[in-house]
């Protein structure tokens, strides 16, 4: 896997889309096998129809069929069939691992085809970048100035710089999170920033900001400061609504140190105050993890020991019906047991019907199907642990071709 080309570079070939230069697999309708009898579906069905049924196959065949034929190549470049894929349902969400702590340069794993796809990411510059997704697009954010900025398609490398966003500079938190209309292709960018207020132990700044791609502009949607409670770096998006923990700092008692913010975007600076509109967590948790699963908040956390809340017992899924948690699943004990030392340090993602799980010391991905509430390992990862430090981490996107960073309608 790691010698072979990757396909996903031979679909970017600028060279190839220009001149429409195929390879010499099989130019079918054009050849033929002149001996034999060869069944062409080229001349069997109508482009439209054949175009309905290539937007069907995985993002991997799709690529490679553009080198079965040049009318083949035309019309898997073309706006129609752009459009139709828009039109189909999502495939199943894959999950980039990064393969090291420096280098923005891992492998994607498919689970349709269960195989590792060896993939560089455009304009990131290491792989400790803030990172959100959704929709098929991929927004990046650097660690240091916070100032750095981009949304990208990793299938396709097309990307887009955003401008740098307001609020306050070098914060000591953030969080990113976007939202994408598959529709329209547009997207929300938001990102939450946290700042100890100067000479005060308790006191934390609160800033959102928020950016329409529509717009081409960000916006200061509220600022606030909160006693005893800090922002963090995980938050998302779901129906409209902005979710992110917060953390209890010094001079607070609670039961549990973690607590969720649902802001609606829609209300913008009329919402209610952030400190009045707290959701309590299900337990004492460790490393939770937000996301959207089908317009569904659901959340992924250690269960933290009840005299060691660093040390974890097992990993808990929840989702948010009505501000109340219901658990819908719990790791077993084998597969718990399958990552070997883990403490409260943990990589979770997830999309569509798919949640992914992994321990940032090792390459094992385990996968928690949300349909049929079934665990599985996923395939072996290419890459293996090199030094005893060598940290993995990774994130999970939706696989779709026609999804552009540059709004526009297709």
């Amino acid at each position: 896997m790691a010698g072979e080309t990757s396909w996903v570079r031979r679909y970017d070939n600028p060279t190839r889309r220009e001149t429409g230069e195929s390879d010499p697999i099989s130019e079918l309708g054009e050849e033929g096998d002149k001996e034999g009898t060869v069944v062409c579906i080229d001349e069997r069905l109508p482009d439209d129809l054949l175009r309905v049924i290539l937007a069907f196959l995985p993002v991997e065949s799709i690529a490679k069929a553009r080198c079965v034929s040049k009318k083949w190549h035309g019309i898997l470049i073309s706006k129609t069939f752009l459009w139709n894929l828009s039109r189909i349902p999502p495939q199943k969400p894959w999950y980039f691992m990064f393969t090291s702590s420096d280098e923005p340069i891992g492998y994607a794993y498919d689970p349709i085809l269960r195989k590792w796809h060896s993939i560089e990411l455009p304009f990131i510059g290491t792989s400790n970048w803030f990172i959100a997704s959704s929709g098929g697009m991929v927004s990046f954010m650097d660690n240091d100035s916070m100032s750095n900025l981009c949304v990208c398609n990793p299938i396709t490398k097309t990307c887009r710089k955003l401008k740098e966003p307001p609020g306050l500079t070098f914060p000591d938190y953030s969080a990113l999170a976007m939202s994408v209309n598959r529709e329209s292709q547009s997207y929300t960018v938001a990102i939450v920033k946290s700042k100890q207020v100067p000479e005060n132990f308790v006191q934390w700044d609160i800033s959102i900001h928020i950016y329409d791609s529509e717009q081409v502009k960000w916006m200061t949607s509220i600022t606030e400061v909160l006693s005893g409670w800090r922002s963090g770096d995980e938050s998302v998006i779901c129906n409209g609504v902005l979710y992110f923990l917060v953390y209890a700092t010094r001079g607070i008692q609670t039961e549990n140190r973690h607590a969720l913010i649902a802001y609606n975007l829609s209300n913008g600076s009329s919402q209610i105050h952030l400190a009045r509109n707290f959701i309590q967590v299900p337990c004492s948790l460790t490393c939770g993890r937000l996301m959207d699963m089908k317009g569904k908040l659901v959340m992924v956390g250690g269960i933290g020991k009840p005299d060691r809340s660093d040390i974890i017992k097992g990993i808990g899924i929840w989702i948010l019906n009505d501000r109340k948690w219901e658990e819908i699943g719990r790791m077993p004990h084998k597969f718990f047991q399958g990552f070997g030392e883990l403490d409260d340090v943990f990589s979770s993602r997830g999309a569509e019907d798919m949640i992914y799980i992994q321990s940032y010391g090792a390459p094992a991905l385990l996968i928690f199907d949300m349909n049929s509430r079934h665990w599985k390992w996923a395939q072996k990862c290419p890459v293996s642990k090199r030094f005893p430090l060598q940290l993995f981490s990774g994130f999970c996107f939706e696989p779709r071709l026609e999804m552009t960073p540059w709004f526009s309608q297709i």
